[in-house]
């Protein structure tokens, strides 16, 4: 019991974490107006960590490669810790299971950023209908608007379904090839560990 509840907690808490991480990367890539108190708290919460990393890890065509690292290596910190819990330390002897497990990690990477896309659409397609003018529209609309573009033509008696057919095609991706991806990767780890 007390294993499942260590395991909850390093899974929720670094999720968390690598969320605003990825967010603190979508919104400089997006351009986003960085007055928002959102904006401000997601610098303010990564900045001890993301500030030494850009000394030694340089940004590439104006990517802040530091930061997307940073997500990378949460996840993979976290995926170590999960499996130190859930097995013996021997495993850690198996190339294969340092593959599996940097694999899994960027694809925990990837599904965040889509979960954090999945997120600021509903969040904005609710703020269209409730508050259209709130303060956080802007910086919603330079996150959404790049993804949503090509479906903007999908309007049926003057409402917009974009992001719904967005979404749409997220849950897909997250239910098809990442799945897939995720339980070959695991599939591997349980290999080795046995």
């Amino acid at each position: 019991m007390f294993v499942d509840t260590l395991q909850f907690l390093i899974k929720t808490l670094s999720g968390l974490f690598v969320l605003v991480l990825l967010l603190r990367f979508y919104l400089q890539v997006a351009r986003a107006p960085f007055k928002h108190p959102v904006c401000q708290f997601v610098m303010a919460a990564t900045n001890f960590l993301v500030l030494p990393a850009r000394k030694l890890v340089p940004s590439v065509r104006n990517y802040d490669t530091a930061t997307m690292l940073l997500a990378w290596l949460v996840c993979l910190l976290a995926n170590i810790l999960m499996l130190l819990l859930g097995s013996l330390p021997e495993v850690f002897a198996f190339p294969q299971v340092w593959v599996a497990l940097a694999l899994l990690s960027l694809l925990e990477v990837f599904k965040q950023s889509l979960t954090l896309l999945m997120g600021a659409v509903i969040v904005q397609a609710v703020l269209s209908w409730v508050n259209p003018y709130n303060p956080i529209a802007p910086v919603l609309d330079s996150l959404t608007r790049p993804f949503l573009r090509p479906f903007r033509k999908a309007v049926v008696g003057g409402v917009d379904l974009s992001p719904l057919v967005l979404l749409l095609i997220v849950q897909v991706i997250l239910m098809l090839p990442v799945r897939m991806l995720e339980a070959g990767f695991l599939t591997q780890l349980k290999v080795v560990i046995q």
